[in-house]
């Protein structure tokens, strides 16, 4: 910038660790809220007579934030591609922070009525608005830092994000469930995870404050000034990407949320599977997760992030179809089994897409592009994934929910196939 000083490039484990720390704090406060919508928030926020029901109005309740990430990802990308990465992460993060504590202090709808899902649908909504300006900040970071050669593996730190705030959230409440009777869970134990957000957001935020610019928005500044409404232009002379990278992360939403928030449910609910023994396993599954973004991170750097993603794709299709024989087999084994494959493959798919989303768009709107094309995909694999899966799941058979996966993969590698990246 003209006048100021040109700051030294931060060392590669700040850069990675600022990534890493802050998606991990991210997706620890998103996670928490799936925890206890499949959990507690049934009853305690919605006044529906069947348990159901409730579980379905808590997953709407959990869509909301699904709808708030692309207008998230409008606004924190306008400002990550006018005046930089560091400083639309930082109130990313804080924003996201302030609504998961809040959400500590809601009163129930026994103590307020009809404002309690009020509320609660409002600071879900401002969690996804935080999350929609996260990730793309925070792999424009990583990748943008990149040596040659090295992109994948840098941007596969975000999406190690995923995995660690999920083994914080899960583990939370598995010791809640382990020290607490049940009533004291659901009268006020639950409240306790979001609480501890606030001691991961002031860690996140003091890493990222210690932040510099990336050398390509740096060098895009340099080219030309910024775009006016970065949007406008993603739009105008991008389209195709932004419809390709849309579509190609529905596979890793719908596998997600399909063997965390939603298979969590129905183990707990309608296989009566106890709460601790489930979220033991989900635990020891999620590891699986981040070996195949590890291992995708590695593989796409020695071919290329499409053709990783692509393959992964079409690894979801026999997962969805394993997904009742395995799940419906009463073995909490089996069921641990296909967790543990379902969640290895969504790091195939999930893994590359750091390197692969900001490739897409030049860097005048990168963040932009990247952060729209995320979060719009989650609404189609992430917002309707539980909702559709508790409504297909209805009449006792997991069959059609495992065939909604498979559509998931084939819709991504279509998307894959549609657009290449730029570079």
């Amino acid at each position: 910038m003209p006048g100021t000083k040109s700051p030294h490039p931060p060392s590669a484990p700040r850069v990675l660790g600022a990534s890493l720390v802050g998606t991990s704090v991210e997706f620890y406060d998103f996670y928490i809220y799936a925890t206890a919508a499949a959990l507690v928030f049934g009853p305690l926020f919605f006044p529906v007579e069947s348990p159901s029901a409730q579980l379905l109005a808590a997953y709407a309740s959990f869509g909301v934030a699904f709808i708030a990430r692309p207008v998230g990802a409008a606004a924190f990308g306008h400002f990550g591609d006018r005046i930089g990465r560091k400083s639309t992460l930082v109130a990313s993060l804080l924003i996201m922070g302030i609504s998961t504590l809040l959400i500590a202090f809601l009163p129930t709808y026994a103590m307020i009525g009809w404002l309690a899902p009020l509320f609660l649908c409002l600071l879900r909504f401002g969690q996804g608005f935080g999350l929609g300006g996260e990730w793309g900040g925070a792999a424009l970071l990583a990748v943008e830092n990149a040596p040659r050669g090295w992109k994948a593996r840098y941007g596969m730190f975000p999406q190690l994000g995923a995995p660690v705030g999920f083994i914080a959230s899960n583990g939370m409440f598995l010791l809640l469930g382990l020290a607490l009777s049940d009533a004291e869970f659901r009268e006020w134990g639950w409240r306790i995870p979001f609480l501890a957000s606030a001691l991961l957001v002031v860690i996140g935020l003091w890493v990222r404050t210690r932040l510099t610019e990336t050398p390509a928005f740096a060098e895009a500044l340099r080219e030309a000034p910024p775009p006016k409404v970065p949007l406008a232009e993603v739009i105008r002379h991008h389209g195709r990407q932004l419809f390709a990278g849309t579509f190609a992360v529905v596979a890793c939403f719908a596998i997600f949320y399909l063997a965390t928030a939603f298979a969590l449910g129905h183990g707990t609910v309608a296989q009566g599977i106890e709460r601790e023994d489930f979220l033991l396993v989900q635990l020891f599954a999620i590891i699986f997760m981040a070996a195949g973004i590890i291992f995708a991170g590695w593989w796409a750097d020695r071919t290329t992030p499409r053709f990783v993603l692509m393959l992964g794709c079409i690894a979801t299709i026999p997962t969805g179809l394993l997904m009742a024989p395995m799940m419906e087999s009463g073995s909490l084994l089996l069921t641990g089994a296909f967790l543990s494959l379902a969640l290895f493959v969504m790091g195939l798919v999930y893994g590359p897409l750091g390197a692969y989303l900001p490739g897409l768009f030049p860097a005048r709107v990168r963040y932009t592009g990247a952060s729209m094309a995320f979060n719009i995909g989650g609404i189609l694999g992430g917002a309707m994934t539980p909702i559709v899966a508790q409504a297909l799941a209805g009449n006792g058979s997991l069959l059609p929910v495992g065939l909604y996966l498979a559509a998931a993969g084939v819709l991504s590698f279509i998307g894959l196939a549609i657009a290449r990246p730029e570079g």
